[in-house]
């Protein structure tokens, strides 16, 4: 009985044993803006092909405002190392540090305002854009463009209100070249990089340290995604990073990157005041910044950068941003998925379509057809589900099937059917042939088919088969030039 008590003792568990070891966490999200990029006018497009050529450089600190190097900066110097980056024709010399930066980009920060707004932010009239110094090699200038665009937010959870310390907008670092991914183990040795994803928009928002249960964290990390997913960003895995700072009695803060799948968030703050309370013990506690394993422990990467790596960027303007702006943000704020889920449910769809669109973000392109069209169902599977199997179908990637059928293309499609030249079980098939590059003229063009007589002629070469069967026969020979739900709705009349 003594033995599973002071087992209970020790576990980790509940609001009174968190505060009982002194939890402290905040978190920083960093996502990035759908728009291109944030200090030229190259497209924000991940490249896999060959670069068109490759420049060497070697970074080297610098002074930051405060006058000292900054700890971080120092510790990559003295690796010592040249650096290769890959250069495709969607890059331009700002990218390679051999054109000053132009304006900012109008549209990230739009979308950085809106969600300052969403965040319950103020946003500065007047900001200067800063660098950052960073020689780990992710940018070929030795520094990263960040400005500070909001502050003093907060966010409502069932904890109560969680404060948003700074909203940034800044550039996003170039990618290793290869699988790696910035911050996986092994990411310090690399030393060639692609410049594809060198000045993405992204924004960086930074809650402050006043979260004491794992819980909480989690709530807050949600919700901060919610917010984000509705606004223009961009989805899919490596387009938000998010870290955790945590630290207990005794101990120094400590930042894990790479905290990312919610099922893990509770196990990884665990582990880490776990091993915590260890270096406390042996009076080992340092600052640093560490990385999240998928088992939920973490390992080190660096030392906590200071505040000695910013200084001004003289190559920009002031950042002035007026009260016209923020009137414009503020009246064309995107509703939360929460809000959106409910006014979808209100107009009678099932709940898996509802979250195909949500998830997705077709949203706005379902409100434009179903002003034209009043089948909703159809209409969220046009935007989502034909897509998707149309994508696995042809071995096309999805971004690029959801370009060739954008909301125009299926708004046509819905107006053929109202002229009565299609019907709702020919739509798939359209949009299939659209997806191999026809025309829409010969995409909506139906080939004169009697299907009864071909059915009849079916039936008595081969009698007595299933429904199905014939289905697959008739398929087979016609090739995609019928749908399956016209076959299939004329096979019911002669087979039972």
């Amino acid at each position: 009985m003594k033995k599973e008590i002071e087992k209970k003792d020790k576990k980790i568990d509940g609001k009174k044993d968190y505060k009982e070891v002194g939890l402290i966490a905040g978190l920083e999200i960093h996502q990035q803006l759908d728009t291109k990029k944030l200090f030229c006018e190259c497209p924000s497009l991940l490249r896999n092909d060959a670069p068109l050529f490759k420049i060497k450089r070697k970074l080297n600190p610098v002074i930051g405002e405060s006058g000292k190097i900054d700890t971080a900066a120092s510790f990559e110097a003295e690796k010592n190392k040249e650096f290769i980056y890959e250069v495709y024709d969607t890059n331009c010399l700002v990218e390679l540090d051999e054109e000053p930066p132009h304006k900012i980009n109008q549209e990230a920060l739009e979308i950085a305002l809106q969600i300052a707004v969403l965040l319950n932010c103020k946003i500065f009239p007047v900001t200067q854009i800063m660098r950052k110094t960073v020689i780990d090699g992710s940018n070929t200038s030795g520094f990263q463009r960040t400005v500070l665009i909001a502050h003093d937010g907060f966010l409502e959870t069932s904890f109560g209100k969680v404060s948003v310390d700074y909203l940034f907008l800044e550039e996003d670092a170039a990618r290793p070249s290869g699988k790696i991914e910035v911050d996986e183990p092994g990411f310090e040795n690399s030393k060639t990089y692609k410049l594809d994803r060198l000045g993405f928009p992204l924004v960086e928002i930074a809650t402050g340290p006043h979260m004491h249960t794992p819980e909480q964290i989690k709530e807050a990390a949600l919700k901060i995604g919610e917010i984000l997913r509705a606004c223009k960003v961009k989805r899919g895995i490596g387009t938000i990073r998010q870290d955790v700072n945590i630290s207990i009695k005794g101990s120094e803060r400590v930042e894990i990157k790479g905290f990312q799948d919610p099922r893990m968030m509770i196990v990884t703050i665990d582990k880490e005041i776990e091993r915590q309370k260890e270096c406390v013990k042996e009076k080992k506690c340092k600052k640093e910044v560490r990385r999240a394993n998928p088992d939920g422990s973490s390992t080190f990467l660096r030392p906590m950068p200071g505040e000695s790596r910013m200084y001004p960027e003289t190559d920009c303007e002031l950042l002035i941003i007026g009260r016209e702006l923020i009137n414009k943000v503020k009246e064309n704020l995107p509703k939360l998925r929460s809000e959106m889920q409910g006014y979808l449910q209100e107009l009678g769809m099932n709940d898996e379509l509802i979250r195909l669109v949500l998830d997705e973000n077709k949203i706005e392109d379902f409100k434009v057809l179903k002003e034209k069209y009043d089948n909703l169902n159809l209409i969220a599977k046009m935007l989502t589900l034909f897509p998707k199997e149309i994508s696995v179908k042809q071995n096309l990637q999805l971004e690029k099937v959801y370009n060739i059928l954008n909301a125009d293309v299926l708004e046509r499609i819905l107006k053929e059917i109202e002229k009565g030249n299609l019907q709702e079980q020919d739509i798939r098939l359209v949009m299939e042939k659209l997806a191999k590059n026809e025309s829409f003229e010969e995409a909506v063009k139906k080939e004169k088919i009697n299907l009864e007589e071909e059915i009849k002629l079916i039936m008595k070469e081969k009698p007595n088969l299933s429904i199905n069967a014939y289905m697959g026969l008739i398929m087979a020979k016609f090739k995609g030039k019928v749908s399956g739900g016209e076959i299939m709705s004329e096979l019911k009349k002669f087979v039972k």
